[in-house]
């Protein structure tokens, strides 16, 4: 079951600019996060919960939903606010990000919110925790998928690679990656730090099947997740090819924003630019 498979396209690209806002406001209140690549996935997190995946907000333990892994969990900003907009906790509490004692901790901690699947915050551990989690669904005959989240830097990590060759082996076909292709990572451009092209070639001589996308089109992210649905022979990744800092324009494209947040007047400025582009979509 999915609770919201009745908005339009048009509402859940206003739905990802409102959960691109809420981002800039924990941010900004918590005074400290990152702020590119949370903002560069709303749109695939925006498909996610709110068309592609079987999930009841006012059940989040239900034993039949499908699970998401965040593994590159410092852009957990976009999780929660995501989780919020879907009814798992109210928004109210988006603000107490990385405060003392919060629920919304700087990277996912699986026994504090609701709708949190597992913990993460070392790059490189969470297609692993995915793998264990389609293996024993597969092991028990249960029929709900995983779908990692995962960034393209933590391809630097040889566990990543570990967990690749394990889940293509098991033929784990219960499981998708998704992968935010941002270029960026901490300490600059993922091609000048560690190159990873061919990146779709490398997942397919693992045994993959391999669907890029513009990360930016709601459309496009939910036909590719339903096409991994169908596809059962093998695991299925999922190149999302996205904007960092999508949305606010003197974030996009810049690795310094990668994990740095806005201060006031900058924050002002983002919600500004959010607000522009929020108002410009319109479908006949």
């Amino acid at each position: 079951m999915n609770p919201f498979l009745h908005l339009t396209t048009e509402q859940l690209e206003k739905t990802a600019y409102d959960i691109r806002q809420d981002v800039i406001k924990m941010l900004t209140a918590a005074g400290s996060g990152h702020s590119a690549g949370a903002l560069g996935m709303a749109d695939v997190f925006t498909a996610l919960y709110f068309r592609v995946l079987n999930h009841d907000p006012k059940n989040p333990g239900w034993n039949e939903r499908d699970r998401v892994v965040l593994s590159n969990g410092h852009i957990c900003p976009v999780l929660y606010a995501t989780l919020a907009a879907c009814g798992y906790f109210e928004k109210e509490e988006l603000l107490t990000l990385r405060v003392l004692n919060s629920r919304l901790q700087g990277h996912p901690h699986r026994e504090s919110l609701p709708g949190i699947e597992t913990t993460s915050g070392p790059l490189g551990s969470g297609l692993s925790q995915a793998a264990g989690m389609a293996l024993d669904a597969k092991l028990d005959n249960e029929k709900h998928d995983i779908f990692c989240v995962l960034s393209d830097g933590e391809h630097d990590e040889g566990s990543t690679w570990e967990a690749v060759m394990f889940i293509s082996k098991y033929r784990l076909a219960n499981i998708t990656a998704l992968i935010d292709r941002n270029g960026i990572q901490i300490d600059g451009f993922t091609e000048d730090v560690m190159p990873l092209e061919p990146f779709k070639e490398k997942y397919e001589a693992f045994g993959w099947h391999v669907i890029e996308v513009d990360g930016h089109n709601i459309t496009a992210i939910i036909d590719a997740c339903n096409l991994a649905h169908s596809i059962y022979e093998k695991p299925v990744a999922i190149i999302c090819h996205t904007i960092p800092g999508k949305g606010v324009d003197f974030m996009e494209f810049n690795p310094d924003w990668h994990g740095k947040v806005p201060g006031s007047n900058e924050a002002q400025e983002a919600i500004r630019d959010l607000r522009t582009l929020k108002g410009t979509i319109e479908f006949e």
